[in-house]
């Protein structure tokens, strides 16, 4: 009780006694002094238990006591149904900056990313939420969060597509109608609820999930295609359905990734077994781009077959897929490379290389992904991809792999003897494939494909935060002064592309360093300010613009990749792990085959 609230006749003022005491004998003096050892007695024990005791310290602490009252009550409100609100703004404890504390422990008590939520000092018990895939819950309260609202993004996603676009390939936002990209022809092919199913499985939106599920059965018919692109169906129709029966176990998945499968297999009847790049599926005719360097087919589309091909005969029991793809992987082991790498043309009738062009951005990037996870799926068996791949990594470093006079690390591409310092946004997934291929490694290169690998994720995150919209450009330059920046209009867009988010991913998975975490946060509240829209989400014609206009496309792999990445990197290991499964570059789940 303070001195405020006691009686009037107990106050003293001027060491005199107020009004309402009676005068003290000689006797009560005597006493006095007594009582006042006594309560000097105890004040010295109050204080020594305060300063030498911590745990006494630490139970009368009262803003510790009002953090643990306000988790008690948030974790009340999840197990009655309460929505999760923002944590609050908690006053700042007055011990946080101790006494003799350096400028490093100060830098480390700082927050991580400046609009994450603030990390809470006493956690909370988790409930742990089983997924249908058999993994669980994100670790910490603040992941779980994040999780969440990722997950609230797929869905205003998917619910907008299912208003809007149902049953059509792709979904315009802003105006609110179906669109069709000339890579599905002209027929309604679903190619947004397929490239969803697995995602809406992960994350257990199991509604959403079975409605696609019926559409696929009901609907999904190949009869009626047009001409389709080899590539983009195998990706997106064959690995979506695939994924979806690996994590359901539904027939009607494995029975329609096999009718497309058998719609894509007349492409392959050419002199070399190189597949064309287009097949009619009502005719079965294929032809390659007219602009693919004379009638060549393209190294990243027909390199980007063998997961896909491979389960598919594994669960039909028809090795006719498999058979196929070993063809295109002797083809090429039997081809000079020049500077060990594949160009990006390859003619199908003669087997000769076309334009010395080589990348790791478009036309060329997955291919070398698909060795080093063919050797994954094999349950790492597959000798043959892995040596493949570990001479095309040593290659791509050796001859690809840049740094810019600020430090950054990046790929340019070689056309001929001639180096072209650009890196396409597609070529961020790089920093993830060359991470997962070191951590295989038992030599020293190890170590150096590490560093390079995320050293290309650092400049891709470089390339989002030189921004005004904190959303990376579709290709950007190192030449001129300009580093990491899109200097040419038609690179300054942004499609909802995933590759920086996969290699946040599974470098993320790799170390468990908190940055890929914060990164990857960092971009999702950039996608909700400046590519959500009622109706969806959507790209930006100028990522250097803050009131960038949209491209009106809410691309199909943006529900199959870009959320699906942005959602596991808040996720527990267990959650699709990199041990178990293999992503294809659509970022459909396959399973290790054993």
């Amino acid at each position: 009780m303070s001195s405020q609230q006691l009686p009037t006749h107990q106050k003293y003022a001027g060491g005199s006694l107020q009004p309402g005491f009676a005068k003290p004998t000689r006797r009560w003096v005597g006493e006095k002094h007594v009582v006042i050892v006594v309560f000097l007695a105890f004040l010295l024990i109050c204080f020594g238990a305060f300063v030498f005791v911590p745990d006494f310290r630490e139970k009368i602490n009262i803003d510790e006591a009002y953090r643990r009252w306000l988790h008690q009550q948030e974790a009340a409100g999840e197990q009655a149904g309460w929505a999760l609100q923002p944590p609050r703004e908690l006053p700042k404890p007055v011990e946080s900056i101790q006494k003799g504390a350096t400028s490093e422990t100060k830098a480390k008590a700082k927050p991580a990313a400046v609009d994450a939520p603030k990390r809470r000092e006493t956690p909370v018990e988790e409930k742990k939420e089983p997924k249908p895939n058999g993994g669980v819950g994100g670790g910490g309260k603040e992941d779980k969060e994040k999780k969440e609202k990722v997950r609230e993004m797929m869905k205003h996603a998917w619910d907008s597509y299912v208003q809007f676009s149902w049953g059509a390939n792709e979904l315009k936002p802003v105006s609110k109608r179906s669109h069709s990209a000339n890579i599905f022809g002209n027929t309604g092919l679903g190619a947004t609820i397929i490239d969803a199913l697995d995602t809406l499985h992960v994350m257990g939106l199991m509604d959403e999930f079975k409605k696609g599920r019926d559409w696929v059965a009901e609907n999904l018919n190949f009869e009626q295609g047009d001409t389709l692109s080899v590539f983009e169906a195998n990706i997106r129709f064959v690995g979506g359905l695939l994924s979806a029966y690996a994590l359901s176990k539904d027939d009607v998945f494995k029975k329609k990734a096999k009718e497309v499968g058998d719609k894509l297999l007349p492409a392959f009847n050419t002199p070399t077994g190189i597949p064309f790049g287009l097949i009619s599926f009502k005719s079965g005719a294929g032809r390659n781009w007219g602009w693919a360097s004379g009638g060549c087919s393209i190294l990243a589309e027909f390199g980007t077959l063998h997961l896909e091909f491979v389960y598919l005969s594994k669960v039909t029991g028809d090795s006719i897929y498999t058979d196929k793809v070993k063809k295109i992987r002797s083809v090429l082991k039997g081809l000079d490379k020049p500077n060990g790498l594949y160009p990006l043309y390859l003619h199908p009738r003669t087997g000769q290389w076309g334009q010395q062009h080589l990348s790791m951005g478009a036309m060329g990037d997955s291919f070398y992904e698909y060795l080093l996870k063919a050797w994954l799926q094999s349950g790492k068996k597959d000798e043959e991809a892995r040596e493949m791949y570990d001479a095309s990594a040593d290659a791509i470093v050796t001859h690809l792999v840049k740094k810019s006079p600020g430090g950054l690390t990046y790929f340019a591409d070689l056309k001929s003897s001639r180096v072209e310092h650009k890196m396409d946004h597609l070529a961020c997934f790089g920093g993830g494939m060359l991470a997962l291929g070191a951590r295989t490694l038992s030599n020293a290169k190890s170590t150096e494909m590490m560093e390079v690998g995320e050293g290309i994720a650092n400049t891709c995150h470089e390339s989002y935060i030189r921004t005004a919209t904190r959303i990376g450009p579709e290709a950007f330059r190192f030449e001129g002064g300009s580093e990491a920046i899109a200097t040419r209009p038609n690179e300054k867009v942004y499609l909802l592309r995933p590759e920086t988010f996969e290699t946040y991913f599974i470098l993320w998975r790799l170390t468990h360093n908190q940055k890929y975490r914060d990164w990857a946060w960092d971009a999702v509240q950039a996608l909700e300010k400046h590519c959500r829209v009622e109706g969806g989400y959507s790209g930006l014609r100028d990522v250097y613009n803050s009131n960038s206009g949209k491209d009106d496309v809410q691309q199909s792999f943006f529900l199959a990749e870009t959320l699906k990445y942005l959602y596991l990197i808040f996720c527990d290991d267990s959650v699709l792990s990199l041990d178990k499964w293999v992503f294809n570059t659509e970022a459909h789940p396959l399973p290790v085959l054993n």
